[in-house]
């Protein structure tokens, strides 16, 4: 009970106000329910509860934001909130990454039941670094034999000029969240002695034509900067016994005006595919600072109001 209701039943409380049509009471091992006549509401506490219990029976820790998302998918009548936070990729030694949202969780599930996938949404959303986890769970697994990883070198919005050194020094800014993924899930040590042998490839896109990547877990990030050319190449890479994820985020290109994004018109282009699978996620499944998630939030609300205006 003490780690169900939280320290000074600060859990209980957040139930509580977020279901303000219901008296929620703790007597000693029960949790009393009393919804004043709106068994809807009633029911929801008592799932909330429900799922929050089995987390703490399968060890896992409550804090304020994990009982804040099981309260927001009980009301969005998400099916077993509690398996969502107890799935886990294995990413190292005892280390696993989890999802942390309905949204994230479908991801994971289309990455294990599809060839092809394309996970589209908003910063913070997890698309880099759950394809990440996948891919190093895929790779110790023996599923796959390497893991290829690219971006396009577009920058965002700067001019950084000519950088000095050789290909890897050059490419090294456009792939550092990768780079970053890479060394919190495996280390910097065990990044480096992979890269060395081989089994982990960074490049950038424009070194994917004529290759044919076979046995390899490929992951295309911030793909909303390829143009359709691009993209149509880099698909066609596929071989055998591998898999694609393709991640990017359509309010977010970089490209010179009058391109195209390549992310924008591929769903048209590849519906109807078995074994091709579209994720989209979006600021409910923002996993960074609760700000990030207003942020995304409040830019959506604009763009929207903005293309009504232009109509």
């Amino acid at each position: 009970m003490a780690d169900l209701l939280g320290e000074r039943d600060a859990y209980l409380d957040q139930v509580d106000a977020a279901f303000g049509e219901a008296r929620i009471v703790a007597r000693g091992n029960e949790i009393v329910i009393e919804d004043f006549g709106n068994s809807s509401t009633g029911e929801m506490v008592q799932t909330v509860f429900d799922e929050l219990l089995i987390l703490v029976q399968e060890g896992e820790s409550l804090d304020e934001d994990r009982v804040a998302r099981v309260i927001e998918m009980v009301k969005q009548d998400v099916p077993s909130p509690s398996g969502v936070f107890t799935d886990s990729i294995k990413v190292g030694r005892g280390k696993h990454v989890r999802p942390k949202t309905h949204g994230q969780k479908k991801y994971v599930d289309a990455v294990r039941d599809n060839t092809m996938i394309f996970s589209i949404g908003p910063a913070g959303t997890g698309k880099t670094y759950l394809a990440m986890a996948c891919a190093i769970e895929a790779l110790q697994s023996g599923s796959v034999r390497r893991i290829i990883l690219t971006r396009p070198a577009v920058e965002a919005g700067e001019r950084l000029g000519f950088l000095p050194g050789d290909l890897t020094a050059k490419v090294d800014p456009y792939l550092r969240p990768l780079y970053d993924a890479l060394y919190e899930m495996l280390g910097p040590e065990e990044t480096a002695r992979l890269m060395e042998r081989g089994t982990i490839e960074i490049a950038p896109l424009a070194y994917m034509r004529g290759r044919t990547l076979n046995d390899a877990f490929v992951v295309l990030d911030e793909a909303q900067n390829t143009s359709p050319e691009q993209m149509k190449m880099f698909l066609t890479r596929l071989g055998f016994n591998s898999k694609m994820i393709v991640t990017g985020d359509i309010t977010q290109v970089d490209l010179d005006d009058g391109r195209r994004s390549g992310l924008r018109t591929i769903r048209r282009v590849l519906r109807n595919i078995n074994g091709i699978s579209f994720i989209e996620l979006t600021g409910d499944d923002v996993v960074r600072h609760r700000i990030v998630a207003a942020i995304v939030e409040a830019y959506r609300r604009h763009e929207e109001k903005r293309r009504g205006k232009d109509a």
